[in-house]
């Protein structure tokens, strides 16, 4: 299974098991991993699951689609590595991606 790293604010990571097909946000609700909200169960509706993925794996992500960008654009502190959790689904290609929390998630 492919491993996803979260790491929080203080510096301190998590790293998880992910399940082929779930998102990022759904491996990080299994997992008890905090700051990642998700009020709106995925739906893209709300950025509570906001994230910023590593440099080394952007270029690996499909670019967020117009309805992900608009709520990005709803979020505090959004950077050029912003991506919502639940938009990016996992497979064994994703193995090791990291993931940041955003402080304002905390």
């Amino acid at each position: 299974m492919p491993k996803i790293t979260f790491i929080q604010p203080d510096g301190s990571t998590s790293e998880v098991e992910a399940i082929p097909g779930n998102s990022v946000m759904e491996t990080a609700i299994d997992n008890d991993i905090p700051g990642i909200i998700a009020e709106c169960g995925g739906a893209c509706s709300c950025a509570t699951c906001h994230v910023y993925v590593s440099s080394e794996w952007l270029d690996r992500l499909p670019r967020p689609e117009p309805l992900e960008d608009g709520m990005l654009d709803c979020v505090l502190e959004r950077h050029d590595n912003s991506r919502l959790s639940c938009q990016i689904r996992i497979d064994e290609d994703l193995d090791g991606l990291t993931v940041t929390i955003p402080n304002a998630q905390i």
